[in-house]
């Protein structure tokens, strides 16, 4: 997936398709944890849609909901998209800054060893 370290340091053009594609992977990430957090929130604890999407983005945000919930059930839910939340922010940021991060790594690595890479 990315360039081995004797590989040159990947053209600019081709790394910035790549963060764009890591980018939408993270996105399709948010839309995906915001969907189940919405259809959550709007089947277990009775919400209305837009409540619903508030609720979830709040918590996927890291800002934690608006409405508390009432049942068992629902606080059973709220309590476990708030734990998968947690770690989805964690996975999202890690794969949209992977690439910027890795090209890092490879520049350093490849100063380390010829001098300045050519750009």
């Amino acid at each position: 997936m990315y360039e081995g370290k004797s590989q040159p340091l990947l053209p600019i053009e081709d790394f910035l398709r790549r963060v764009a594609r890591h980018f939408g992977f993270g996105m399709v990430l948010v839309t995906v944890s915001l969907a189940a957090g919405m259809a959550g929130y709007h089947f277990i604890v009775r919400l209305g849609w837009l409540d619903a999407f508030l609720n979830a983005s709040m918590l996927l945000g890291g800002m934690g909901p608006v409405d508390p919930p009432k049942t068992g059930a629902a606080k059973l839910f709220a309590g476990l998209y708030a734990l998968y939340c947690g770690l989805a922010v964690l996975v999202i940021a890690g794969v949209v800054f992977a690439p910027v991060f890795h090209r890092f790594l490879h520049r350093f690595h490849l100063e380390g060893e010829t001098g300045p890479p050519e750009t």
